[in-house]
């Protein structure tokens, strides 16, 4: 399979993420959209570790790493976001910016 195969996936993939983010209002679904982003800079760490073969085991290592790191940001996001909810009955991000003091 042609890289560029992999590479246009990927870029939609976060092309839609980013749309997710900037016309969202609800907190859980950009938290799912700064995932879709995620997983689409996996997609291209790992299609340019394979093109590279054995020696680019880099992309694959980095890929894990970001793993590890979204699943951390789901549960602290997500903990977040159900405080707030307890607190507001609600997750509309326009409304967070009142909780300044």
């Amino acid at each position: 399979m042609p890289i560029t195969y992999l590479l246009i996936l990927s870029s939609m993939l976060f092309s839609i993420g980013v749309y997710g983010v900037l016309a969202r209002q609800n907190a859980v679904l950009i938290l799912l959209s700064i995932e879709l982003m995620l997983n689409a800079v996996n997609i291209n760490l790992v299609a340019f570790s394979a093109m590279f073969g054995a020696e680019g085991v880099a992309g694959q290592v980095f890929a894990l790493f970001i793993i590890a790191v979204a699943a951390a940001e789901v549960g602290v996001g997500l903990a977040i976001v159900i405080l707030i909810f307890r607190n507001r009955s609600n997750v509309d991000v326009d409304e967070m910016s009142l909780m300044k003091w």
